[in-house]
């Protein structure tokens, strides 16, 4: 009788086989990779990674690579200064957020600046309770409990959604309660210039809640 499996060391080739230009250029097409989702296609993008600004490049992309972090992306190019120069086509939608997903944005990219100096880890991990109360600050005094987690949970969804955050299963006390792990991208996209003015864009923020909370009464 002949068994129809490889030998061992074929299997370990073809684990190990090299990855195609393709195979690299598709997930990073269709969103973010992480190194800890896909260690050997991680590798491969770093060995071809010339190879992958050379191509994108054509079609007006950047690729925004932190090995330290761990995460890739492709970014539009910025439109060209002179207004008359035809702009190029968007591959890369961009997309608006809401005041909302902003200041929640906003509120943990200063809790990642926090925690990075506190030294104690590497991954910031918060409870659906932890991020309700990064938000309470800046939320009516008389804002109705239940709703504000429920806001607060379909706001972590749409980051999620995003790429800004990851869920996690509960271990902070509730067997269906989610944690969730903020990914370390928002500094690409939240960077050092726009974190030095936190403080006064925050105070904006209080203001415009403070204006829907007296249009509302």
């Amino acid at each position: 009788m002949t068994s129809s499996t490889p030998p061992l060391a074929d299997q370990n080739e073809a684990h190990h086989a090299p990855r195609d230009l393709t195979s690299v250029l598709v997930p990073l097409l269709k969103g973010v990779l992480y190194r800890v989702d896909d260690a050997p296609l991680w590798a491969a993008l770093i060995e071809l990674q010339a190879r992958v600004r050379d191509y994108v490049a054509v079609l007006a992309l950047d690729l925004v690579l932190d090995d330290c972090e761990g995460y890739a992306f492709l970014k539009t190019r910025p439109d060209p200064d002179d207004e008359t120069a035809p702009k190029p086509a968007r591959l890369v939608a961009r997309r608006p957020l809401s005041f909302q997903l902003s200041l929640l944005l906003a509120l943990l990219r200063k809790k990642l600046v926090e925690f990075d100096a506190s030294g104690a880890d590497t991954r910031l991990v918060l409870s659906l309770d932890a991020v309700v109360e990064l938000v309470r600050v800046f939320s009516p005094a008389n804002a109705n409990e239940a709703r504000l987690a429920d806001q607060v949970q379909a706001q972590l969804n749409r980051l999620v959604e995003l790429g800004f955050v990851r869920k996690l299963k509960g271990n902070s006390g509730s067997a269906t309660m989610p944690d969730f792990e903020v990914q370390r991208i928002l500094k690409a996209f939240v960077d050092a210039q726009w974190l030095a003015d936190l403080d006064a864009r925050l105070a904006a923020y209080q203001a415009h809640l403070a204006q829907s909370d007296d249009a509302g009464d």
